[in-house]
């Protein structure tokens, strides 16, 4: 469901009971479109997450962002305004999609005063803006002058005014009353859609609430104004009462794969059992839970879109080349028959003469001596035509040769930039994109990417994951920690595993030292891991090759990640992403 008006009314009641009087100790800014507000309080930290970008909303989260090296100048603000702030509240502003945050602090003489954060929550209009005590816009995430809107504007220096208001009636309002409601009720046409009633005439209600007052008042969710009559101001009076009163159940619904689907701050029923749902503590971890993994892949392919951009025309380029050379290679096959007509032309000049366009001779190569005809350049002597076919055969065939050779050369190459492709889309943070983009640096890639400068870097990323016997287990998370797990920090003793003709990572089980090779279960959970750390990724019996290190080699010469060997065996399995992320641990 979209962060409703009703949603944030319980992100506000939440955040109002645990961080009233909290000081702020640390500001952030993830990304260009969100700020994290560190606020200790009664001896604990919290973390206020403001997003006002895709999927915008505002929440106290557990989720620790990477951050950028250097804070970008809004952040800087924010913290000029607001570091050592204390917390004075949070307000919504109407029943509408933003809130005030007010904060008491002191002006640049000195003097205490109060400043606020007023954080719009508004789909594409979202926007984040720092106000004095007054309403005079000090700062702003994202400005809009005359040449964005007529309508609005928000700048700096301007007084702060609330987004024009829709043309619906407010649902919180005591005007809103059960005679009221029945009369709007009573104008609307009968075989008109409940849903879209609720929706047309009411402010800050979600598509997925205004649905659920619908299935609880007629027993379905595509019911007419006639046939939910009965309870429809019944249900959307308890369900804005409890929104009144701040009385909610965070509730996530989660579809037959276990992903979530939705979220809302009521229990949703209009689903049946074809959905699940599973009530969550609070409404931060219940908005963490939905956004969580989804913003962490938004955050990185943004911060990755360069690389992305880059691989994506490699694998465009080389896919296209290919193509071509191996129809220049099925032309090849023509060889051949340049090479019998140049030794039939050869075996019949007697009888041929300068002139001719053509000639028809039997292709004594044939079982049936079948006749053949082949085309003549008047020009030539029937000598010289002969030469021009061997010239062919002889081209032809060096082409072959060539063409081969560049075909296996480009097919490697695509098979690293899948490579690639497959670390990107594991990666889990900045260190590991800079490594990515070294790799591609050192591998030839530098004139494609625009404005890089080469950092110094520190040893790879490497992942560590515990079995439930003890033993380490060891993962690269790009090829260029691949190189440095195989041929550097692992002992010549341990054991390799790599998921079999795919990309993936190099994963390494430790043998303890004095005991004799692993249990089989560690084996078996080291396969596990390899698979899950691959494109492979969600196949079920996906096969895993395993051997010594001491039988990987590096050819030299060869990019980043690729290793050949020959004697392995092979396993079998099934990874299951809940038990190994619960074997993972922090380096």
């Amino acid at each position: 469901m979209a962060y409703d008006a009703g949603m944030l009314r319980f992100v506000i009641h939440e955040m109002n009971e645990k961080l009233t009087n909290g000081k702020v100790d640390k500001i952030y800014q993830p990304s260009r479109d969100e700020a994290v507000f560190v606020i200790r309080c009664g001896g604990e930290e919290h973390r206020l997450h403001i997003n006002a970008g895709g999927g915008a909303r505002m929440n106290l989260t557990s989720i620790k962002p990477e951050n950028p090296a250097t804070p970008p100048m809004f952040c800087m603000m924010l913290r000029k305004h607001f570091q050592g702030a204390r917390f004075a509240g949070v307000t919504q502003l109407g029943f509408e999609r933003a809130a005030r945050i007010t904060f008491d602090t002191h002006d640049d003489l000195g003097f205490a005063t109060q400043k606020h954060v007023i954080c719009e929550l508004m789909g594409r209009f979202s926007n984040i803006i720092i106000t004095n005590a007054d309403d005079k816009i000090i700062g702003v995430l994202k400005s809009i002058d005359f040449t964005t809107s007529e309508k609005r504007q928000v700048l700096s220096g301007m007084t702060y005014e609330l987004p024009p208001k829709q043309d619906k009636y407010d649902p919180l309002d005591d005007g809103v009353d059960e005679r009221f409601f029945k009369k709007l009720a009573a104008a609307a046409e009968p075989d008109k859609s409940a849903e879209k009633f609720i929706m047309a005439n009411f402010a800050g209600i979600s598509p997925l609430i205004a649905r659920e007052i619908v299935f609880r008042a007629a027993g379905r969710v595509d019911a007419t104004m006639h046939d939910a009559a009965r309870d429809l101001w019944r249900m959307f009076d308890s369900t804005i009462t409890n929104i009144r009163n701040c009385e909610g159940t965070p509730c996530i619904i989660r579809d037959e794969h276990g992903i979530p689907a939705e979220y809302a701050f009521m229990e949703i029923r209009q689903y049946g059992r074809t959905m699940t749902t599973e009530n969550m503590e609070t409404f931060g971890e219940l908005i963490d839970e939905y956004f969580g993994e989804r913003s962490r892949n938004e955050r990185l392919h943004r911060r990755a879109a360069d690389i992305f951009k880059l691989l994506s025309n490699a694998e465009t380029r080389i896919t296209k080349k290919i193509g071509l050379q191996k129809d220049e290679l099925a032309a090849c096959e023509d060889g051949e028959k340049f090479r019998l007509w140049g030794d039939l032309i050869t075996a019949n000049i007697y009888r041929l003469k300068r002139g001719l366009t053509e000639c028809q001779v039997q292709n004594y190569m044939s079982e049936d001596y079948e006749t053949i005809t082949i085309p003549l350049d008047k020009r030539l002597s029937p000598s010289a035509n002969a030469q021009v076919y061997y010239k062919k055969y002889n081209k032809s065939k060096a082409a072959k040769v060539h063409l081969a050779e560049q075909i296996e050369a480009a097919e490697e190459e695509l098979v690293y930039v899948y490579s690639v492709l497959d670390a990107l889309s594991r990666a889990e943070g900045e260190k590991e994109l800079s490594e990515i983009r070294a790799e591609l640096y050192h591998s030839g890639y530098a004139s494609k990417m625009k404005n890089y400068t080469e950092k110094k870097q520190t040893a790879p990323s490497i992942a560590k994951y515990e079995t439930s016997e003890g033993y380490t287990v060891l993962c690269g998370r790009n090829n260029i920690a691949n190189d440095y797990l195989t041929t550097k920090l692992a002992d010549r003793s341990d054991w390799w595993f790599h998921v079999k003709n795919q990309p993936g990572s190099h994963v390494v089980l430790v043998e303890k030292d004095g005991e004799d090779e692993p249990t089989e279960r560690a084996f078996t959970e080291a396969a596990e891991i390899a698979a899950y750390n691959s494109k492979a990724r969600g196949g079920v019996m996906i096969p895993v090759d395993y051997m010594k290190v001491s039988k990987v080699k590096k050819p030299a010469g060869a990019k980043p990640g690729l290793v050949v060997y020959t004697t392995n065996w092979t396993a079998y399995v099934t990874p299951d992403e809940e038990r190994i992320e619960k074997m993972k641990r922090k380096n």
